[in-house]
This record gives C-alpha cells, structure tokens and sequence, in this order.
C-alpha cells in the first residue's frame, strides 16, 4: 500500500493547483508575453507563483 504521508499530499495539491493556473493561463486573452511570464513565475516557484496568479494574474477566456 502507498505512504505518500502529509508532505506527498500537499506536494500533490499544489501540483494540481499549477496545472489548474496553467490551462487558465492559456486560456486567457491577454499577450503572449504575459501568459509566457506568468508560466515561468507558477513553474519555477509553484507556491507563491500559485498564489500570485490567483490574486493578480489574468482573468477572463477568448472573447
């Protein structure tokens, strides 16, 4: 049987978190630039950039 333990989980919940900013991410309407910018910022700091995203980055699908 699996032990992912506490660490494993949170680690499995911010994964999914950034996955779920990714494709929201693309999905939005503003600049090419902006969406590669924001990427970079949720991949390489998946928490905070996760965090920030969520109260600062784009909103909004295609028009």
């Amino acid at each position: 049987m699996m032990n992912i333990g506490y660490h494993g989980l949170w680690g499995l919940l911010i994964l999914a978190g950034d996955i779920w900013a990714i494709i929201n991410i693309l999905q939005s309407a503003v600049s090419n630039e902006k969406k590669l910018i924001w990427i970079v910022a949720v991949v390489l700091l998946p928490l905070l950039g996760l965090i920030l995203w969520y109260f600062l980055g784009p909103r909004g699908g295609k028009a």
